[in-house]
């Protein structure tokens, strides 16, 4: 990790100005990368486990250990991405938040363990899937900046597998498939991640830096 983070600041010129990136700001998108594989990679387990062992109860109990590796991934990830629209970045924040209550809350309120409640109660995902909408922006940002192939089919991938259990108009195989999609882009997302350059995921520094100011004023 070192060698991606002690590198010599090198001065960029931003929209609003001149700017550096430095070793914190690597290391926060190093923090980010790391934090989606991990997400990443707690939901491709957890789907091969529903996909291949969906009645085992060894692997089921697994399921909720994976959904929290999830879920502390995808949180990390919302706290160290660089968004320049801090209302937008405060949403997605609030919305994990939400979320991950909702988990605790199921899972304390059911006695099946939480992926069977989730599954069997779709009206749980109200508020799980408040988490789900964070993820859901994430791909929306790496949509709208780096114009990826894979989050152009998770962004409406994603709510139309929570919405359609939600409301039951899609069929077992139906659901199955877009799981697997979904666990099959979400990691090949999180390993391209992984191989591209850290200033293009810290941004326009200089922008944060006028929208700052700009706050701060009309305070």
């Amino acid at each position: 990790m070192e060698k991606f983070v002690e590198v010599a600041s090198e001065v960029y010129q931003g929209q609003f100005g001149e700017f550096t990136i430095t070793k914190d700001d690597r290391l926060s998108v190093i923090v980010y990368r790391s934090a989606l594989a991990i997400s990443a990679l707690c939901f491709s387990l957890g789907v091969l486990l529903v996909l291949f062992q969906p009645s085992n109860p060894e692997f089921v109990n697994w399921l909720t250990w994976l959904y929290v590796g999830f879920s502390i991934g995808l949180g990390v990830a919302l706290w160290t991405i660089h968004i320049y629209l801090e209302l937008l970045h405060r949403v997605l924040q609030i919305f994990w938040a939400i979320g991950a209550i909702a988990s605790v809350g199921i899972a304390l309120y059911f006695p099946e363990p939480l992926a069977i409640a989730i599954y069997e109660h779709p009206i749980a995902l109200i508020g799980v899937g408040f988490s789900f909408a964070a993820l859901t922006g994430i791909f929306f940002k790496e949509t709208f900046c780096f114009n990826r192939f894979e989050t152009k089919f998770l962004v409406p991938l994603v709510p139309v597998l929570i919405l359609g259990h939600l409301v039951n108009f899609l069929t077992v195989a139906i659901e199955q498939g877009f799981l697997a999609a979904w666990a099959v882009l979400f990691a090949i997302f999180a390993i391209r991640k992984a191989t591209q350059e850290i200033p293009s995921d810290i941004g326009d520094k200089s922008v944060f830096a006028y929208l700052k100011a700009q706050k701060q004023q009309a305070i």
